[in-house]
């Protein structure tokens, strides 16, 4: 059940919130988890008990930690990362495996080709990150398996993150308000990316997959499939996140912020401090920081960034493409702080965001194509050293029709809009209040329009 279809708009969202704003505070988290539930075995029937599974032992492992002591529970927390860990890897890495080992060893082994459980290697993230804080003593031991499986399967974030940790959300689960301006405020948030994944993200798709159909083959029409993907991106997984911030803020929760318009970084370190920020958090708390960081010999260093960069780029698919995008930015990071980081720092900000946008977008060109080689004729087209020429009518005539839209998606990852409306605020708060449901309202009229009349597009990170 995707959040930008009209079942969960108008049928499953309309039901919780009318029963979660009726419930006394203390069947909350009840109320909570059998919405998820119910939200995660619409989709996935037979992996909701997987993800049971999951959870329960997480929460066990966790008791046993807190019970046993940090130096008698390593057993218990390494059994714990070794569920967690194993399930994924089985899941989504297992055809992976399997391809490589017949490609070494001239097996034929046939693939498994089981169907990816949705928002796998989002829950298995926080289930590992909760056994490790309370080993740590970083958070507390969840005594009831109730409000502990109610943050495991909270279905705000479960199928695409934000990757929520316990422990920003360990004192709500215990008690929270739950107030008429939180929902108000949530569900204005939520329609909000509901408008950037419809209206934009979706349109930008659209015009990615125009321009990799074509058969013109020219520079801008390779600009026009990267820069539209790269977009698409942002505004899909951005736009998710902003509704699963708002869904969370309408129930009395508050998730930290995913996306910080990394699109205007100077570089690429600023970028990825930006963008999926919890992720990158995630791989900074429990293995890069645990490797040693930043505070070894230069030789361990570059080592505990590549290893890293491997895993983050594996996290987003089992397939080549991604480890290469995962190295990619590996070893750009690693010659921005060895090689031109202080002449980056000294540059014009004009010149360092250039630079900053045509990496990203490069690596996004990676990230899309699972064919290496369609990968680097795409970017080899960009650079214009193909033979392509620079234009035709084709891409001439896309470009027109599609000004509006990307101007749009432009100005759209700028904060503009946010400080327009805070300026407004400040100078009109009765206008404001006025204008934010009208303008929730009018979202909510064109999504509904453009959904009705659309074909399916789900989210780009589900495939992740």
């Amino acid at each position: 059940m995707l959040f930008s279809s009209i079942t969960f708009l108008y049928f499953f969202l309309p039901v919780f919130l009318l029963c979660y704003a009726c419930t006394p505070p203390r069947g909350k988290n009840l109320a909570l988890l059998a919405f998820s539930l119910f939200f995660y075995f619409w989709g996935e029937p037979i992996y909701t008990f997987l993800l049971l599974g999951v959870t329960g032992c997480s929460f066990v492992c966790g008791r046993m930690i807190h019970k046993n002591g940090r130096t008698r529970s390593r057993g218990w927390l390494a059994a714990s990362v070794a569920v967690s860990l194993l399930t994924l890897m089985f899941f989504k890495y297992a055809d992976f495996l399997i391809g490589i080992c017949n490609g070494l060893f001239n097996t034929r082994v046939p693939p498994l080709k089981l169907p990816l459980p949705l928002g796998i290697s989002f829950y298995v993230f926080q289930t590992i990150s909760y056994t490790v804080d309370v080993y740590r003593g970083d958070a507390g031991a969840q005594k009831s398996l109730l409000p502990y499986a109610a943050y495991a399967t909270m279905f705000p974030q479960l199928l695409a993150g934000p990757i929520v940790r316990y422990t920003t959300v360990a004192d709500e689960l215990k008690g929270r308000r739950h107030t008429l301006e939180d929902v108000g405020q949530g569900m204005f948030r939520f329609v909000v990316g509901l408008a950037k994944k419809v209206l934009i993200a979706n349109q930008l798709g659209e015009l990615n997959r125009i321009a990799h159909g074509s058969a013109e083959g020219s520079v801008m029409m390779a600009w026009l499939a990267a820069v539209s993907f790269t977009l698409q991106v942002y505004f899909d997984f951005s736009g998710y996140s902003d509704m699963a911030l708002g869904l969370g803020r309408a129930m009395g929760f508050h998730f930290l912020e995913n996306f910080d318009y990394p699109l205007l970084s100077k570089s690429i370190s600023e970028f990825w401090r930006r963008w999926h920020i919890s992720l990158g958090t995630w791989f900074r708390e429990y293995l890069y920081i645990p490797l040693g960081g930043n505070r070894v010999s230069r030789l361990k260093w570059l080592r505990n960034i590549l290893i890293v960069w491997f895993c983050t780029g594996l996290w987003h698919g089992a397939s080549w493409n991604f480890v290469v995008w995962g190295l990619y930015f590996g070893v750009v990071l690693v010659l921005e702080r060895m090689v031109y980081g202080r002449a980056l720092e000294r540059a014009p900000a004009l010149l360092r965001h250039i630079y900053t946008l045509l990496v990203v977008t490069a690596g996004f060109v990676i990230f899309e194509n699972e064919s290496m080689s369609g990968g680097w004729m795409l970017l080899l087209r960009m650079s214009g050293f193909s033979g392509a020429p620079f234009a035709g009518a084709e891409s001439l005539y896309y470009l027109r029709s599609y000004a509006v839209l990307l101007a749009a998606a432009c100005l759209g990852a700028t904060p503009l809009a946010r400080d327009l409306a805070r300026g407004l605020w400040r100078r009109l708060p009765r206008l404001v209040n006025v204008l934010q449901p009208a303008l929730a309202g009018l979202f909510l009229l064109l999504c509904t329009g453009y959904l009705i009349d659309s074909s399916f597009s789900p989210f780009l990170y589900f495939r992740f």
